[in-house]
């Protein structure tokens, strides 16, 4: 299997930026789309999988929780990357000539208090990195993007100014995907263990479900739903919790877990990340 790691979008990417801080041995592979990325892993094209599944600020990644049951792979890793947004264009090319920036429509507003200071218009594009190599190619003198310093890196380009989102705090939660579990593995911050089950169609099911975390003192971050197969009445959800399958309390509430549910898959165990504790 080739020692690559991929990735949704172009090269200079966030998720690229992702797999540079924490994965640097591994060689980045942009694919397409998330399934391109799931299916690169399961064809061997690459290791390992880097998806990103939230951000501080817009939330959850649309599609990524519908892709990570059925997609073969487990999650071994998580990691968190700071979106820092930097506005960069063509070399030679000072900040007083931009009018326009393009960038990942997400982007733009996060970046508004900089671009009304300057008067610079934005025009949403369908990848950030992508646009920046776009502007290499028209040439154009009076546009920026707006993008990952990585991006300025790969395609040349100038920075003009640097770290220009309007809130400090924006940062994006990724998990690292492999055709192998690592249950032996250990964290020094603690384990994290994800998993999406189905409540048994009985009054107050989701209620007596997350009573044996709370009664054997099992820490739960998240907890999400969303529908299956378009469907109102086939509602999964999603959960996150602190700890290891083999931990005593972990084992007891997984076991209260399974007599009000359907179906309990767990989609991997993994080192707790040290971002978490700041």
């Amino acid at each position: 299997m080739a020692k690559k790691i991929a990735f949704q979008g172009e090269l200079g990417a966030y998720s690229h930026e992702a797999c540079a801080q924490n994965y640097p041995d591994y060689e980045p592979l942009p694919c397409r789309t998330f399934e391109d990325v799931i299916e690169a892993v399961n064809s061997k094209a690459a290791a390992l999988a880097m998806l990103p599944v939230e951000n501080s600020t817009y939330g959850r990644v649309a599609d990524i929780h519908r892709l990570l049951p059925s997609s073969g792979l487990h999650i071994i890793d998580e990691a968190f990357t700071r979106v820092r947004i930097a506005l960069m264009a063509l070399p030679g090319v000072p900040l007083s000539d931009i009018i326009t920036v393009r960038a990942h429509l997400v982007l733009l507003p996060q970046a508004a208090s900089f671009l009304a200071k300057n008067a610079i218009a934005g025009e949403s594009a369908a990848d950030s990195a992508g646009a920046a190599a776009e502007l290499v190619q028209s040439g154009d003198r009076r546009s920026g993007v707006l993008a990952s310093e990585i991006a300025a890196q790969i395609y040349g380009l100038n920075v003009l100014a640097r770290d220009i989102e309007d809130h400090g705090h924006n940062t994006t939660r990724f998990l690292v995907m492999s055709p192998k579990t690592h249950l032996e593995r250990r964290g020094e911050h603690g384990m994290m263990t994800s998993f999406v089950f189905r409540v048994r169609n009985i009054p107050a099911a989701l209620y007596k479900a997350m009573g044996g975390f709370a009664t054997n003192g099992v820490n739960m971050t998240k907890l999400e739903s969303y529908m299956v197969g378009g469907h109102f009445t086939a509602t999964q959800f999603y959960a996150d919790i602190e700890g290891h399958p083999e931990d005593a309390n972990v084992k007891r509430a997984l076991d209260e877990l399974s007599y009000f549910t359907s179906e309990v898959t767990i989609l991997g165990t993994y080192p707790r990340a040290r971002e978490r504790d700041s």
